[in-house]
């Protein structure tokens, strides 16, 4: 298959160009940082900032896109559903 775009740098205000399910877990790093979250089922979505901070995202609707830099998805406080991870 043909990439047009294979050559070009990719940024963060690119396109993602994968995604992996995420479970949310209180005591684990997600396997990468990501670029963007997208939420499946509207809730809290409850994260661990790439810095290390703590954030509470209400309301989350779904199928929307969050652009955030998150290394954990916690599991207390979130109650989003089918949550992907966007890299």
């Amino acid at each position: 298959m043909t990439d047009k775009f294979e050559d070009v740098v990719t940024a963060l205000d690119s396109p993602a160009d994968s995604a992996f399910s995420i479970t949310p877990n209180d005591g684990s790093d997600l396997p990468t940082i990501t670029r963007a979250l997208y939420i499946g089922v509207s809730g809290d979505v409850a994260v661990l900032m790439r810095d290390g901070s703590e954030a509470l995202f209400t309301n989350a609707q779904a199928g929307s896109v969050l652009a955030l830099r998150v290394a954990r998805v916690k599991a207390t406080g979130t109650s989003a559903q089918n949550i992907l991870g966007l890299v």
